[in-house]
């Protein structure tokens, strides 16, 4: 799974002219599935991503997580985070879960966030979104279950 993670003082995500999800303080979590991801990944990588220590204390050291900020997270499926374009100038995208294994894993991921007590905002699962959000810091994380970065 890969993910790009970054901490908002507001997002929203907009389908179909309607907003599908919206926070206030948290992380905006764009989720990539790829074809080796399994529910464990996701619920592993899930609570990586509420333990992960990127909101400031007091002293505005990066120092408190989402848990601890009691934060909230939208979470869009996007899988051209799997995007390759090593090869040409059109990206290929074979690496990316098919639909119905990309859709289960991430509703296993924001299961796993919510289980941990985030509260969790969703877009609409292969549809084309809008997001919005601001980007506080900024503070922008990318997480690969892979460690490929």
């Amino acid at each position: 799974m890969r993910a790009v993670i970054q901490r908002v003082s507001h997002a929203k995500v907009t389908a179909n002219s309607a907003v599908a999800g919206e926070i206030s303080r948290g992380l905006v979590i764009l989720l990539g599935v790829g074809r080796e991801d399994t529910p464990e990944v996701a619920t592993s990588l899930a609570e990586k991503v509420a333990n992960l220590r990127i909101f400031g204390d007091e002293k505005e050291k990066m120092n408190r997580s989402l848990l601890e900020v009691k934060g909230s997270a939208l979470v869009v499926s996007q899988f051209t985070l799997y995007g390759d374009a090593r090869g040409g100038r059109r990206p290929s995208f074979i690496a990316a879960a098919p639909p119905e294994q990309a859709k289960t894993v991430y509703e296993v991921f924001c299961e796993a966030l919510r289980k941990l007590g985030v509260s969790v905002a969703t877009g609409v699962f292969q549809a084309m979104m809008s997001v919005e959000l601001v980007n506080e810091g900024p503070v922008t994380i990318l997480l690969d279950s892979d460690q490929a970065f």
